[in-house]
C-alpha cells in the first residue's frame, strides 16, 4: 500500500521540472496520456470480449461493398430442427443447444437452412478464421498503440532523465528556485526602482555644495566631463532597505552569485541540452509521421464482416465461411480517436520544431531587463545556458528577470558592499589605524571586496593603503577626509566619482600604484595636478622589447618625485614632460638592461637619480650633464670599473654617491676630484685596497666599505675629520690602526665580521660614539677605555656576551645606566 505521505512526496518531486516544460510540452504530455488511455481501453476490450463468429457458405459475392454469402438449401421437413438460442444469439453457432446432454449437435439450422455442422466444429472454425481472416491490425492495434504511446512519453521527457543533461537541468532548476525566492532578489529589485531618483537627488545636492574652480580646472582638462583621460562612476548610495538584510541572507545571496557564475561557465561551454531537446523533438515528429502513414491505411481494414477460406474442407465439408468480428465497430471508433490525437500531437510537435529553428535559441539577451532595471552590466549568455532561459521564459518571464540579478557584477558588488559595511564598522576600522615610520596615521586594507563606507568618516586619516581590493570606488564622501595626503593602490583598479576626483586633485600629494598591466593604472591619476610624489610599480615593457608608453604626464605640474619599479629598456618619453620640475627620478628595473639613457640629459632639474638593478656596466655618460645632481645611486648593477668617475667633478653639487652592490675591483685616484662628496657607499663590491686619494675628501661624513675584501684600514683615514659613520663590516681586517680613532666625530662604527684580535685603548677618544659593532671577530677582551664613550649604551654595543661580561663592573654599570637614562 502507498501511504498519503509517499504520494505527497511524489507530487512534490514531480513539478521540479515544470519550469522547463513549455505549453506545447504540457499539451503533448496530455495527448500522450489520452492516447495511453485509449490504447489501454482497447486492449481491455480485446482481452475481455474479442470473438469471431463464422458460418459456411457456398459462394461469396459483393454488392455495394457489402459481403454476402449464399447458404445451401435443404428439405423443408428439416426446418423442425432449431438452434439453441444461446448458441445463435450472435451468429447461430456459438451456443450449446438446450436439451442435449451430450453437448453435441448433429445438425444446425441457420435461417431455416441446415448446415450439418457440430457446435465444436463452429468453435474450431472460429478460432482458425480469427487467425486467418482477421487483419493483424484488428487483433493488435491496442498493443501497438500502447507501445507508440510509451515511446512518445519517453521521448518527450528523456532529457530530464539522461545523466548528461538531467544533472545540468536539476542544478539549473535548483539555482533558479533559490534565486527567485532569495530575499536579496526582492531587495535588489526594489532598490533598482528608486536608485535613479536617489542618485540624481544626491548628485544635485553635492554639486550645489561644491564651488567649481573657474580657471585652473579648465587648464587641467578643459572640461572634466570631456577629458578622455578621466573616467567617472556615479556615487554609490544604498537604499535603507538594503541595510536591513539579514547577515545569513546576505551570505546565502553571496553563495548564489558564486553558484550562478560557476554554472554559467559550465553550461556555456557546450550545447548538449539544446541538441538533445532538438533531437527528441525530431524523433517525436518522425514517430508521428510514421504512425499516421500506416494507420490511415489500416483504419478501413477494421470491418465487421470477413470471408474466411481455411483449408479444412475435409474436416467440415465447407471451404468458405462468412465471419463477423464482435469488436470491429468499437475498435474502429477508438482507432479514429487515436488518429485524431496523433494528428493533434503532430501539429503541436511541428510548431515546436518551428519555434526551435525560427530564431537562435543558443543566444539569450537581457536587453529588456537592462532597460527596465539599473543593472546595465547584465551580460548576454549563450549555448545551453541561453536555451534553458528561453525555456523558462515559456513558463514565466519573471523567473529569468529575477535570475538576471545574479548575473550582474554591479548587483554582486552592492551585496558585497553591504556585507562589507556590516562587518567593517567604524570601531573595527579604528583598531587597524596605526602610525607609520613618519608619524602619520595610516590605515591598510588588504584583500577586501571593496572599501567600507566607515573609512570615509575618518577625517584625521593621513595615509590610506588599499591592496588587492578588486572593486575600489571612491565616492564623493571621500571629500570629508580633509587630512588625506597619501594613497596606495596596489592591484586596485580604482574608479572615482567626479567630486571625489576634484578632492583628490587638490589634496592628494603622494600616490603609490602597483599594477600587472599598464591598463590597470587609473586614467584619473594623470590629472592630479597637485601630486608631488608618484610611485608606479608594474610591467612597462612589452614582449617585443619596446617600451610601453605612459599616458601624458604634462598635467602633473607639481610632481617632484617619480619612482618607476618596472622592466624598462628605455626611459618613457613622457617622463620628459616633467623636465621642468622633476627633482628625483628612481628607476628600479628588476634586472632588465636599461639601454637608452640619452633622455636623462633633458632632466636638468634632477637633484636625485637612482638607477637600480638596470644591468649597467659603467656610469652612464648622460649623468654627467645633470648639473644640479646632488645624489647618484647606482645600486645592484653590473659595474666593474668606474674610470668615468672623473667626469663627476663637473657635478659641483654632488654630495652622495652610491656604488654599492656591484662588482667594482678598484677605485681610481680621480675620486679626489669630487670635492663636495659627503656620503660614499662602496659596500658589497670586490675591493681589495683603497687609494689614498679617497681620504682627501675632507667633507666626507659617511663611508661604507662593508662586504668587500679589504685587509687593512689605510692610515690616511685620520684625514677624514668630519667622518661620522664608518662601516667596514665583513672584510678581512686583522688589526686596527690608532689613526682610525683620531676621527673624533665618529658616531657609528661597524667593525663586525672581521679578523680583529685587539681593540686599541684609543677607542676611548670617541666621545661622540653612539653605536659600536664588534661581534664576529677574534677578540679576547674589550679595553676598559670603552667606558669613556659616554654616549654609548649597552643596547648599541654589539658584541659577544662573554666579552661584555669581562669588562670592569663600573664600565658595565655606566653602559647599562645609559640605557636607563635613554629609556627615561
Amino acid at each position: 500500500m502507498i501511504t498519503l505521505t509517499e504520494l505527497a512526496t511524489l507530487s512534490e518531486s514531480q513539478p521540479t521540472h515544470r519550469l522547463l516544460k513549455p505549453w506545447w510540452d504540457v499539451l503533448m504530455d496530455y495527448f500522450v496520456v489520452v492516447m495511453l488511455m485509449v490504447s489501454l481501453l482497447s486492449a481491455t476490450l480485446l482481452i475481455s470480449n474479442d470473438k469471431v463468429a463464422c458460418l459456411p457458405c457456398n459462394n461469396v459475392h459483393s454488392l455495394n461493398t457489402t459481403l454476402r454469402c449464399s447458404i445451401p438449401k435443404t428439405e423443408a421437413s428439416e426446418k423442425t430442427h432449431s438452434v439453441n438460442q444461446n448458441g445463435s444469439s450472435s451468429s447461430g453457432i456459438t451456443g450449446e443447444p438446450s436439451g442435449s446432454s451430450s453437448g453435441r449437435i448433429k445438425s444446425t439450422k441457420v435461417g431455416g437452412h441446415k448446415t450439418n455442422l457440430d457446435y465444436q466444429q463452429y468453435v474450431y472454425i472460429s478460432q482458425v478464421c480469427y487467425q486467418k481472416a482477421l487483419p493483424w491490425y484488428s487483433k493488435y492495434f491496442p498493443y501497438v498503440a500502447l507501445v507508440h504511446s510509451i515511446i512518445l512519453m519517453i521521448s518527450g521527457n528523456f532529457w530530464f532523465k539522461f545523466p548528461k543533461t538531467s544533472s545540468k537541468v536539476e542544478h539549473f532548476v535548483a539555482i533558479l528556485g533559490k534565486c527567485f525566492e532569495s530575499p536579496w532578489t526582492t531587495k535588489a529589485v526594489s532598490e533598482t526602482a528608486n536608485e535613479d531618483s536617489e542618485n540624481s537627488q544626491y548628485r544635485t545636492k553635492m554639486f550645489k555644495s561644491v564651488t567649481p574652480e573657474p580657471s585652473e580646472n579648465s587648464d587641467t582638462c578643459s572640461s572634466l566631463t570631456s577629458c578622455p583621460e578621466v573616467t567617472f562612476e556615479p556615487p554609490v548610495t544604498g537604499s535603507p532597505s538594503m541595510n536591513i538584510l539579514d547577515k545569513q541572507d546576505g551570505e546565502q545571496a553571496k553563495a548564489l552569485f558564486e553558484k550562478v557564475r560557476k554554472f554559467r561557465a559550465h553550461t556555456e561551454d557546450g550545447d548538449l541540452i539544446y541538441k538533445f531537446y532538438v533531437g527528441q523533438t525530431v524523433v517525436k515528429a518522425l514517430k508521428f509521421m510514421i504512425i499516421l502513414s500506416y494507420t490511415f491505411t489500416f483504419v478501413n481494414s477494421i470491418t465487421f464482416e470477413h470471408i474466411c477460406k481455411p483449408k479444412i474442407k475435409n474436416v467440415t465439408g465447407y471451404s468458405v465461411f462468412f465471419c463477423t468480428h464482435s469488436m470491429a465497430y468499437m475498435l474502429q471508433k477508438l482507432l479514429i480517436t487515436y488518429i485524431i490525437l496523433i494528428a493533434l500531437y503532430g501539429l503541436v510537435c511541428l510548431y515546436t520544431l518551428f519555434w526551435l529553428f525560427r530564431g537562435s535559441l543558443k543566444e539569450y539577451s537581457f536587453e529588456k531587463v537592462r532597460e527596465e532595471s539599473n543593472f546595465s552590466d547584465i551580460p548576454d549568455v549563450k549555448n545551453d545556458f541561453a536555451f534553458l532561459l528561453h525555456m523558462v521564459d515559456q513558463y514565466d518571464q519573471l523567473y529569468s528577470k529575477r535570475f538576471a540579478i545574479f548575473l550582474s557584477e554591479g548587483c554582486e558588488s552592492k551585496l558585497l558592499e553591504m556585507n562589507l559595511n556590516h562587518e567593517w564598522t567604524y570601531e573595527k576600522l579604528r583598531q587597524h589605524v596605526s602610525k607609520n615610520s613618519q608619524g602619520k596615521l595610516e590605515l591598510q586594507l588588504f584583500m577586501l571586496s571593496g572599501i567600507p563606507k566607515a573609512v570615509f568618516d575618518m577625517t584625521d586619516l593621513e595615509v590610506l593603503k588599499l591592496e588587492l581590493v578588486p572593486d575600489v570606488k571612491l565616492p564623493a564622501k571621500i571629500s570629508q577626509m580633509a587630512a588625506l595626503r597619501e594613497l596606495y593602490l596596489y592591484h586596485c583598479p580604482a574608479k572615482v566619482d567626479q567630486i571625489a576626483f576634484n578632492f583628490l586633485r587638490d589634496h592628494l600629494h603622494i600616490l603609490h600604484v602597483k599594477f600587472t598591466d599598464i591598463g590597470e593604472i587609473p586614467l584619473w591619476v594623470y590629472s592630479l595636478k597637485n601630486l608631488v610624489e608618484l610611485h608606479l610599480s608594474g610591467n612597462l615593457n612589452s614582449e617585443t622589447n619596446k617600451a610601453i608608453g605612459l599616458e601624458s604626464l604634462k598635467e602633473l605640474r607639481h610632481l617632484k618625485i617619480l619612482i618607476l619599479k618596472s622592466n624598462l629598456s628605455k626611459i618613457p618619453s613622457n617622463v620628459m614632460e616633467l623636465a621642468a620640475h622633476l627633482s628625483k627620478l628612481v628607476i628600479q628595473n628588476d634586472g632588465t638592461r636599461l639601454l637608452v639613457l640619452n633622455n636623462l640629459k633633458k632632466l636638468a632639474t634632477l637633484s636625485e637619480l637612482e638607477l637600480q638593478n638596470c644591468e649597467l656596466e659603467r656610469i652612464p655618460h648622460a649623468v654627467f650633464s645633470l648639473a644640479n645632481l646632488q645624489k647618484l645611486d647606482l645600486k645592484s648593477n653590473n659595474i666593474q670599473t668606474v674610470e668615468e668617475i672623473v667626469s663627476l667633478q663637473h657635478l659641483k653639487r654632488l654630495s652622495c654617491l652610491k656604488l654599492w652592490h656591484n662588482s667594482i675591483i678598484s677605485i681610481p685616484t680621480t675620486i679626489s676630484l669630487i670635492k663636495n662628496l659627503e656620503q660614499l657607499f662602496l659596500n658589497n663590491n670586490k675591493l681589495e685596497s683603497l687609494p689614498s686619494a679617497l681620504f682627501t675628501l675632507r667633507k666626507l661624513r659617511h663611508l661604507d666599505l662593508s662586504h668587500n675584501l679589504l685587509t687593512t684600514i689605510p692610515l690616511d683615514i685620520q684625514l677624514l675629520q668630519n667622518l661620522q659613520h664608518f662601516s667596514i663590516t665583513k672584510n678581512k681586517i686583522e688589526t686596527l690602526s690608532v689613526q682610525l680613532f683620531q676621527c673624533l666625530k665618529l658616531k657609528t662604527l661597524h667593525l663586525g665580521q672581521n679578523c680583529i684580535t685587539c681593540i686599541p685603548p684609543e677607542i676611548g677618544q670617541l666621545t661622540q660614539l653612539t653605536y659600536l659593532e664588534l661581534k664576529g671577530n677574534h677578540l679576547e677582551r674589550l679595553p676598559a677605555e670603552i667606558g669613556h664613550c659616554v654616549l654609548l649604551k649597552k643596547t648599541n654595543l654589539v658584541v659577544e656576551d662573554i666579552l661584555f661580561d669581562c669588562l670592569p663592573t663600573e664600565v658595565k654599570d655606566n653602559l647599562t645606566e645609559q640605557d636607563f637614562i635613554s629609556a627615561a
